[in-house]
């Protein structure tokens, strides 16, 4: 019996058991260090919990005993800098072994994690600590990013306690995360009283990445992790008796998908490999290899790398379940690697403020190019702009119904902006902003987010679909569709491409790519705008700002 299942039934053969009989039953009291990972330090202490790399050759092996120990010593170690109950707390940590103890010590003490990623900027620290009224920051020891909170300190009155983790040289104004750890006590008792945290608490708060807009606050509480057994168990497949890989940086919320709560509330080894900021795919298949990975989760660009490199050199077989999210997938990016790995790739949509709402679970067969169907513990619809629900074949948003009951690990809201929440959360359901149509099957198809769908002629384009068809193309690594505005026909069609090494730009390879996309879909869907670039304007999570391409085309 595997820990979760002391809240979460596991037992069911088919999709729709799954979904009539799923249950979450977190009671009032839930907390994932304590209940979780301390447990499982007690039952199984000798279990490896974590495998540790570089890309260095530096390796760290950290069982459940293990992280007891540090999780409590780190707990000890913030309490002693005054972090309390409800403090907010930035953890900048890039892929450090120490972003997991501070975030499990962080949920002992009852205080809010907030995940940010290393390259945020002075202007970014100053707009979250005041935003979020952080009380402390716990950063990787890199120069130029300190440099960025050090210059955001005059503009940042709430905090108090500056952390770096790294090698132990003094730097002014900063405490030695790892001198200090080591000195402190390695228990760290459950609080109790007023301190005891509830399940209705706030635990987690992350920025949203901004594709749009200003970064939303949103908040989770203490039942967000169970949710996650879901997409662990039923979505990625992990093993108890093996290794789960999830490509993240622990800056955005896909660290919380795959790299935490639901792996270990599943028993398997998470693994991190913490390569440098210049992404190779040849590290990453040989690390693969070296250390047997059971289960892989990556958004698409990874895969897209993975076949364009020498995949046949690479021993892959301990590979049982490979999952992709954070963009749409592209069916030829799916039988390209199942060409290569023999390994069908199982799609998942979801949200900062959800968890997986919509996948290709372990009983359904994958339809490439669909994001699957609702997940267990979600009421999912497509709905027109009047709510009502949208027959098959016909497009809508995307809606989480919350008319009969709040879903665990849907968000509690956005942190102090009760206005915004109530935009997208109103007459009983959650609107996700994001646009898709479902077959006669059920199966849900990505259409793009609302205000990325072009309107051309009286006809609504879907990016996804016309980005679908160029990337089948020998030529296109990655690429971007948007509308430009066209005073004939509303908008036209751009695509901005970055090409393969094999490839240059030429007026010729344009017209090539336009005939090749009317060849494959309508041929009223083709870009009559081609621009090549060397890479994509993404957000922190490695979604393409297709915002930003816009905001350039006006200029």
């Amino acid at each position: 019996m595997l820990i979760a299942e002391k809240w979460v039934n596991l037992n069911f053969h088919s999709h729709e058991e799954l979904m009539e009989n799923y249950t979450i039953n977190p009671g009032e009291r839930f907390n994932f260090s304590f209940d979780v990972m301390d447990e499982l330090a007690r039952t199984k202490p000798d279990k490896v919990a974590m495998i540790w790399c570089d890309d260095e050759g530096e390796e760290e092996i950290f069982t459940f005993a293990d992280l007891k120990k540090y999780t409590s010593q780190t707990a000890n170690f913030f309490k002693s800098c005054g972090i309390k109950k409800g403090d907010r707390v930035i953890l900048c940590l890039k892929r450090y072994y120490e972003f997991w103890w501070s975030i499990l010590a962080l949920h002992k003490i009852g205080a809010v994690a907030i995940p940010t990623t290393h390259l945020s900027t002075k202007k970014d620290f100053i707009y979250r600590n005041n935003a979020a009224e952080v009380k402390m920051i716990v950063a990787a020891k890199d120069e130029g990013l300190l440099n960025y909170i050090d210059q955001a300190k005059l503009e940042s009155p709430t905090v108090e306690t500056y952390v770096f983790v790294g090698d132990s040289t003094p730097r002014e104004g900063w405490k030695d995360f790892r001198t200090e750890v080591a000195k402190q006590s390695e228990v760290f008792d459950r609080p109790t009283g007023e301190e005891d945290t509830k399940t209705s608490d706030p635990m987690l708060l992350y920025f949203t990445s901004g594709t749009s807009a200003q970064p939303k606050m949103v908040i989770h509480d203490f039942s967000y992790p169970l949710a996650h057994v879901s997409t662990a168990y039923f979505w990625q497949c992990v093993d108890p008796n093996g290794k789960h890989l999830t490509v993240a940086d622990t800056g955005w919320g896909k660290t919380a998908w795959g790299k935490l709560y639901g792996q270990w509330l599943c028993e398997t080894i998470v693994f991190v490999y913490n390569y440098s900021d210049r992404f190779k795919e040849t590290d990453l298949l040989h690390i693969i290899e070296k250390y047997k990975i059971t289960t892989f989760c990556a958004p698409p660009t990874i895969y897209r790398f993975f076949i364009k490199a020498n995949f046949e050199e690479y021993d892959l077989s301990s590979l049982q379940h490979c999952s992709i999210a954070g963009e749409p997938l592209n069916p030829e990016i799916y039988y390209k690697f199942l060409k290569l790995a023999n390994i069908e790739l199982h799609e998942g949509y979801g949200q900062t403020e959800t968890t997986l709402v919509i996948g290709t679970d372990r009983f359904m067969e994958p339809r490439p190019g669909s994001m699957g169907k609702p997940m267990a513990g979600y009421d999912v619809d497509i709905v027109d702009e009047n709510g009502n629900s949208c027959a098959p074949g016909e497009e809508g948003q995307i809606v989480i119904r919350t008319d009969k009951k709040k879903p665990v690990g849907l968000f509690m809201g956005y942190y102090g902006d009760e206005e915004r929440t109530k935009s997208v959360w109103h007459d009983g359901m959650y609107y996700t902003n994001d646009m898709a149509w479902r077959d006669e099957d059920g199966y849900y198809w990505y259409v793009g987010r609302s205000d990325d769908v072009i309107k051309s002629s009286g006809y609504r384009i879907s990016p996804f679909e016309v980005e679908s068809a160029l990337i089948e193309h020998p030529a296109v690594l990655e690429c971007a569709i948007t509308g430009v505005p066209d005073d004939l026909r509303g908008q036209i069609i751009k695509a901005t491409v970055v090409l393969t090494k094999d490839y240059t730009p030429s007026e010729e390879l344009k017209k090539e790519l336009q005939t090749h996309v009317k060849k494959t879909t309508a041929p009223y869907k083709y870009p009559r705008v081609i621009e090549f670039v060397d890479q994509l304007p993404k957000t922190i999570s490695g979604k393409i700002r297709r915002v930003e391409i816009r905001e350039n085309d006006k200029k």
